[in-house]
């Protein structure tokens, strides 16, 4: 079978058929967002677009890193619940659900560690840049502890990267909710597709014996490719291209359901056989491991080493379209053709 229909029946129907989000609200709700703010916070959160710490972001406690805008820990419940609409209207159910659980971790982590100073629940900062339905440009970011997204709207399109998530403990070790992996599949499909390989294909894999301890690109505010490592897809079977194709759906499934498909359609276009899939450390659970993918547009990184390897780092960095890059170059050219 080609791998493009491979890609069409993989794609829309089974994965994406939980999300129903239709970003097209998505302004209403910004507006709504930043009209619930008072003076004083709009002051903190609302920015013109070329303001250049919109290219900043961070994966670490905001009290050991400061980020801009107003605290969710700040808001009152209203502002809360006009925030959660908008989160909504830019992620998908599961890209929702995954932000809430990480932010409601703190809880846990202030719990076992109540002396450390950087355990803060509601920690997390939203800033606006521009104006949201007047502007045809604008964005805006939400970020703390293990959560950094970024949305840059342009002309009505969505480009949602860098975006990472992270979390510790990846699997609860004991209390009740004993066993929970809220990153669980990114995890298991990487094990499930290196622990796949041959002995000769695991060679090209295996491109270091030693994981990193951290994301390699760590918050770079922009990222270009890497050294390919690892394996080709063309050096794969087609049962394991599908499963590297389902690992890359695993990322884009927490975006809105159409944005995940254009995008997977972009990586789709491009020469698939050149994906490259590179792993290093062990490759069982409880070793500290890291993998990562890269393509001509993007690179995905995955880290679990820390605190015994229960600690992971997760990140999406699209080449030319972080920041919304590639749709503001081509929306300048486009104005400028016009005048």
């Amino acid at each position: 079978m080609k791998l493009h229909l491979l890609f069409i029946l993989l794609v829309p129907f089974s994965l994406f058929a939980k999300t129903t989000n239709n970003y097209n609200t998505g302004p209403t709700k910004a507006i709504a967002f930043v009209n619930s703010l008072t003076e004083e916070e709009k002051k903190k959160a609302v920015f013109p677009f070329d303001e250049m710490n919109r290219y900043e972001w961070h994966y670490l406690p905001a009290a050991m890193v400061a980020r801009t805008g107003v605290a969710v820990k700040n808001l009152d419940l209203n502002q809360k619940q006009v925030l959660d609409t908008l989160l909504r209207a830019y992620l998908s159910e599961e890209g929702y659900q995954r932000t809430k659980d990480i932010m409601g971790n703190e809880y846990l982590l202030k719990e076992m560690q109540p002396d450390n100073p950087n355990r803060i629940p509601e920690n997390y900062f939203i800033s606006v840049y521009g104006s949201p339905g007047k502007d045809s440009i604008w964005g805006w970011k939400f970020s703390g502890h293990h959560v950094a997204l970024n949305f840059t709207i342009v002309n009505g399109q969505l480009a949602f990267a860098p975006f990472f998530f992270g979390i510790y403990p990846a699997e609860l070790k004991d209390g009740t909710n004993k066993g929970q992996r809220l990153l669980k599949d990114e995890e298991d499909l990487g094990f499930a597709l290196v622990n796949s390989f041959s002995g000769e294909q695991k060679q090209k894999a295996l491109f270091q014996l030693k994981a990193f301890s951290d994301i390699v690109t760590t918050n770079a505010m922009q990222v270009g490719p890497l050294k390919p490592v690892g394996i080709f897809a063309s050096d794969l079977t087609q049962v394991q291209k599908t499963a590297l194709n389902k690992l890359i759906v695993a990322y884009l499934l927490s975006m809105p359901k159409d944005i995940a498909k254009v995008r997977m359609e972009k990586i789709k276009a491009e020469d698939m056989n050149l994906v490259c899939f590179g792993w290093a450390g062990g490759t069982e659970a409880g070793i500290p491991h890291y993998y990562r993918i890269q393509g001509k547009s993007f690179l995905i990184e995955f880290d679990n080493t820390q605190n015994n390897a229960n600690h992971i780092h997760s990140v999406w960095r699209d080449f030319n379209g972080d920041f919304g890059e590639d749709l503001l170059k081509e929306h300048y050219q486009e104005s400028h053709h016009h005048h």
